[in-house]
C-alpha cells in the first residue's frame, strides 16, 4: 500500500512560497534576451507542420504573416522554447499553455448563463505558472503596439493584468477549496457592476455597445450556426462548402473513391466518444443522428491540424446539433515540462480544460481513431457554438483594453488557483508590485523579439523557404 502524500498546512505552504521568492527573486523575471544558440523560430514552425495537412499549412503561414500580433498567436511553440530556461519559482499549476488575450472569451454555462473564461486548451499541460502569465503579458504589449498605443499606455495595460492576477491569487489563497472551485465570472453581473461604477471606467456609449455585444453572443448558438453553415441539397441538410475553409467530406475524396469508409471512421469516432461523457449527456447525444461531415480550418496556430464539423439532427430537421471534432497533438510544453500523464492527447485537452474552466461544454469529450497506415489520431469533441464570443480587441481604446486585461489576469489567476498551490503562489508574489514590474519589463523585451521573429517569417516566405497563402 502506498503511503499517503504529505500535505503542508497553510502556514507551511506560505513559508514555502516565501522561501521560493528568496531563491528566485521577483526581479529575476524581468527582461529577455535571446540566448546563444536560440532555435530558429521558422524551424520550430516547420517542425510543427510535418504532421499537418499539407495543403492547409500555407494558410497558417499566411495568417501569421499579417502582423506581429497574428504571428504571436501562432507561435506558442516558439515561446515555449524561449520560456523553458527562464527563472521559475518551482510552483506548478495546470497551464493553458497558450494564454494570450485572444484565447479568453464568453460562452454558455450548462445553466445557460453567459460566463467569461479561458477558451483554448490545445496546449494545456502542468508547468510553471509563470509561463502562462508571461504569455498573457506579452500578448497585451503586442496588442497595444498593434493598436498604436503609446508605450506608457501599453505598460499600464500590462500592469493592470499582472496586478489583477496577483490580487485575485492572494484572494484565492484566503478562500476555501469549494469557494475557489465554484468561482466564476458571470458577464451580466460584471456589466451591471460596470454600469454602477461611479468612477466611470467605461463611457455610457461603450457600456451600451457592450450590452448589445453580449446580447448578440446569445444568438451564436446551434440554430444560428445551422442557418449560416448549412443548406438544403436534394431535400437533405448539408454543410455548405466554402473551400478551403470548409470542405464537405465528399469533396475531399479522390474521384471515384467511396466516402463510406471515411464516414464509417467518423461514425465510430462519434459512437465511441460518447463513452467519455457523463451518462445523462450520453443519453442526450444518443437522441441525435449524424447526417453530414465537413473539414473546417480553425484559428491561427491550429491551422493544418485536422478539424471536422459534425452535423447531427434530433427531433426533426430543425433540431440541430453541430459538434467540432478537433485533432489533439502533443502539447508544445511537453518537451520542456515532461510528457503528459495521458496517453490520449484528446483526453489531455479535456482533462486540462475541466481543471482550468469554471464550467465546461456539456458535450466535451475525447476519442482516438485508427488511420489507414496503422497509426492513430487523437481528438477532442465539443459544440461548435454555444453562445461563444470573443472581445473585439482590434477596436478597443486604452480604457477598454485595460479593463479587458484586468479581466484576463483575474481569470487566469482563478484558473491556476484551481489546480496549483494558490497559497504558495500568493506568498511568492507578495503584496507589492515587484513581480508585476518585472514581468512588464519582460513583456516589452519579448515583444521586440516577437517582431524580429515575425520578420524572420516574412523573409522566409520571400525567399521561398516556406509557402504562404494570404487572404484566407
Amino acid at each position: 500500500m502506498s503511503r499517503p502524500r504529505t500535505v503542508l498546512d497553510v502556514e507551511g505552504r506560505a513559508a514555502a512560497g516565501k522561501a521560493a521568492r528568496q531563491a528566485v527573486p521577483l526581479s529575476a523575471h524581468a527582461g529577455w534576451a535571446p540566448p546563444a544558440g536560440r532555435c530558429d523560430p521558422v524551424d520550430i514552425l516547420q517542425e510543427q507542420a510535418r504532421d499537418r495537412v499539407p495543403e492547409l499549412v500555407p494558410i497558417r503561414y499566411g495568417r501569421m504573416l499579417l502582423s506581429p500580433f497574428t504571428f504571436y498567436r501562432g507561435a506558442a511553440a516558439v515561446m515555449a522554447a524561449d520560456l523553458a530556461p527562464s527563472p521559475v519559482s518551482g510552483l506548478v499549476a495546470q497551464l493553458c499553455g497558450d494564454a494570450h488575450l485572444s484565447n479568453f472569451g464568453a460562452f454558455a454555462s450548462p445553466e445557460r448563463r453567459l460566463v467569461f473564461d479561458l477558451n483554448d486548451f490545445d496546449e494545456t499541460h502542468p508547468g510553471p505558472w509563470e509561463w502562462d502569465v508571461k504569455r498573457l503579458a506579452a500578448s497585451l504589449e503586442i496588442a497595444g503596439r498593434d493598436r498604436g498605443f503609446a508605450p506608457a499606455d501599453r505598460r499600464d495595460i500590462v500592469l493592470a493584468a499582472l496586478g489583477e492576477y496577483r490580487t485575485r491569487m492572494r484572494q484565492a489563497a484566503g478562500m476555501g477549496n469549494l469557494d475557489v472551485w465554484y468561482a466564476h465570472v458571470a458577464l451580466e453581473d460584471l456589466l451591471e457592476r460596470l454600469r454602477a461604477d461611479a468612477d466611470g471606467v467605461l463611457s455610457r456609449k461603450t457600456l451600451k455597445k457592450t450590452g448589445r455585444d453580449l446580447a448578440k453572443i446569445r444568438t451564436r448558438d446551434n440554430l444560428q450556426a445551422f442557418t449560416k453553415l448549412t443548406e438544403e441539397v436534394d431535400g437533405h441538410r448539408r454543410i455548405r462548402s466554402d473551400p478551403p475553409l470548409v470542405v464537405p467530406l465528399e469533396d475531399l475524396l479522390p474521384p471515384g473513391a467511396a466516402r463510406s469508409g471515411v464516414e464509417h471512421v467518423l461514425v465510430d469516432l462519434l459512437r465511441s466518444y460518447r463513452r467519455s461523457l457523463q451518462t445523462d449527456r450520453r443519453h442526450l447525444l444518443e437522441q441525435f443522428r449524424l447526417v453530414h461531415v465537413a473539414r473546417k480550418v480553425v484559428g491561427v496556430g491550429s491551422v493544418g491540424t485536422r478539424a471536422w464539423i459534425l452535423l447531427l439532427l434530433g427531433r426533426d430537421d430543425q433540431d440541430p446539433l453541430l459538434l467540432q471534432a478537433k485533432q489533439a497533438t502533443t502539447s508544445v510544453l511537453e518537451t520542456f515540462a515532461g510528457a503528459s500523464r495521458y496517453r490520449n492527447h484528446g483526453q489531455r485537452v479535456v482533462a486540462g480544460q475541466r481543471l482550468l474552466q469554471a464550467t465546461s461544454d456539456i458535450f466535451l469529450g475525447w476519442d482516438r481513431i485508427r488511420t489507414a497506415d496503422g497509426g492513430h489520431q487523437d481528438y477532442y469533441v465539443r459544440q461548435l457554438r454555444d453562445w461563444k464570443g470573443s472581445a473585439d480587441t482590434d477596436r478597443m481604446l486604452v480604457p477598454g483594453l485595460t479593463l479587458y486585461a484586468r479581466l484576463c489576469g483575474g481569470t487566469l489567476a482563478r484558473a491556476h488557483a484551481r489546480s496549483g498551490d494558490r497559497v504558495g503562489i500568493a506568498a511568492y508574489l507578495g503584496k507589492k508590485a515587484g513581480f508585476d514590474v518585472a514581468v512588464a519589463g519582460f513583456a516589452t523585451a519579448y515583444a521586440d523579439q516577437n517582431e524580429r521573429d515575425h520578420q524572420a517569417l516574412v523573409e522566409a516566405v520571400a525567399r521561398g523557404r516556406v509557402p504562404a497563402e494570404t487572404g484566407v
